[in-house]
């Protein structure tokens, strides 16, 4: 039994690698900024979270500290940690050493897609009584948590490509769903994102199987043992046909098509094509692995998306409210072509940029994505890590969509947001909040109450 210690241990991630090492009976002690929901369910469950953080909760007991890459290099716990007799190692060097201790470690990588398809995945071996543990970035509907301890052979794995986080890991199965610029505050060009992918694919274990889509075939070449396409609209080893919308129900119906062969119908209760592009990654990951297409059908049909992934959230006036985590243009474009198969009178989104520097990379991307809703409010962007210099904001983003000629407002408040939200949605409205800050709290105050 070790004692270890989280900086920052209310991250989604992190929190889910401090529970697998409570439940397999270590000490675990850990410190946030401030009380949320997730650290108290860290205290519910046995684990002494400090507030806020400070060199004083680095104790002579702690065998490891664990910290994440939004701690910065003069944070004084971190500090203390480095003075300290502890090892001290970074997020995802822990998740690799709890990866390492399966004989099938499987780990989902992708600049968009990772949550979905990672969670599809484990309801599908859950479903073929394969027993998985997963740590996953979203908390899944069936289990309620974002990981989970199992006794089978795989341990399942959302892989994170910023700050190269995902070159600690080592898998026998990986998936890249895609590769788009992305965090170029870190890679600062589209060629070093591709290599680190092409770094990733790498480290994967003898024998791998990797499972990507036709276009990036020709990157990852020599590398794994096998190669898996996946593909809705090319000639891939796995893809479908014959998609049919439900009648009365969100999502579609589909043929799955393995290897040139036709295995039956597949079933989703979600919108969008890009989850369904999600379902073949999952599947094709199960099938190589020899898992039964009966597992693959049940483990489709049974998901219900995870936290923040065109969530649910209740009604406001009679409008359904969604929340979803997207931030990406090609994230917003998926997550409001999919809001479209939705019946619903008028489509309104509420969109919060993360990042002043993602949102100068990609400003022309926002404002086109953000053009498929029929009205657009766009909050402050969220700062994270990063320091407002003055160069872009929301307001510069609402004056591009009303220049070409569409629906939008800046309103600089949540309250103001929500104020201007309760006076124009009505019944028949769909209303998506959207963006990976803080802006669900705005889906949450709408509906406590309604």
């Amino acid at each position: 039994m070790s004692h270890y210690h989280f900086i920052g241990i209310g991250g989604v991630s992190m929190s889910g690698i401090a529970m697998i090492l409570k439940e397999r009976g270590h000490v675990v002690t850990g410190s946030d900024r401030s009380r949320s929901a997730a650290t108290i369910e860290l205290e519910k469950a046995g684990i002494k979270v400090c507030y806020p953080q400070a060199a004083e909760n680095i104790t002579d007991d702690i065998d490891t500290v664990v910290y994440t890459a939004a701690i910065h290099d003069d944070n004084p716990e971190l500090m203390s940690a480095r003075q300290s007799r502890a090892r001290v190692i970074e997020r995802s060097v822990m998740l690799g050493e709890l990866l390492s201790e399966y004989p099938l470690p499987i780990g989902v990588a992708g600049t968009h897609g990772k949550t979905s398809t990672s969670s599809l995945l484990v309801l599908i071996y859950l479903a073929a009584g394969l027993d998985p543990t997963f740590q996953i970035g979203g908390t899944l509907a069936a289990t309620g948590t974002n990981y989970r301890i199992g006794h089978g052979d795989s341990m399942i794995i959302e892989a994170c490509e910023y700050s190269d986080s995902f070159l600690e890991f080592k898998t026998k199965s990986a998936v890249i769903t895609n590769i788009e610029a992305e965090h170029l505050d870190y890679f600062k060009t589209f060629d070093n994102v591709k290599a680190s992918f092409r770094r990733f694919a790498d480290l994967m274990l003898p024998g791998g199987t990797l499972v990507t889509s036709p276009e990036l075939k020709d990157l990852f070449a020599g590398i794994a043992s096998e190669i898996v396409t996946v593909s809705l609209d090319k000639d891939a080893d796995v893809t479908a046909k014959d998609i049919t919308p439900h009648e009365g129900a969100l999502g579609s119906s589909f043929d799955l098509l393995y290897k040139g062969q036709n295995l039956g119908r597949c079933d989703l209760y979600l919108p969008g094509k890009h989850l369904i592009y999600d379902a073949l990654c999952a599947a094709a990951v199960a099938l190589s692995n020899g898992v039964p297409f009966t597992a693959v059908q049940e483990g489709l049909a049974a998901y219900r998306s995870t936290k923040r992934r065109f969530e649910y959230r209740g009604t406001l006036n009679g409008a359904m409210v969604i929340d979803d985590y997207g931030h990406h243009p090609s994230e917003i474009r998926a997550t409001l072509a999919a809001a479209r198969e939705v019946p619903a009178k008028s489509l309104t989104v509420v969109f919060q940029p993360h990042t002043y520097s993602r949102t100068i990379d990609f400003f022309d991307g926002f404002v086109d994505a953000l053009s498929l809703a029929d009205r657009v409010i766009l909050a402050d962007i969220y700062a994270a890590r990063e320091v407002d210099t003055g160069v872009v904001s929301s307001a510069m983003i609402a004056d591009s969509l009303r220049a070409k000629g569409k629906d939008a407002i800046y309103l600089p408040s949540f309250e103001e947001i929500e104020k201007f939200l309760e006076k124009n949605i009505s019944t028949g409205d769909l209303l998506i909040t959207m963006g990976a800050g803080d802006i669900v709290n705005i889906a949450n105050d709408l509906t406590r109450s309604k």
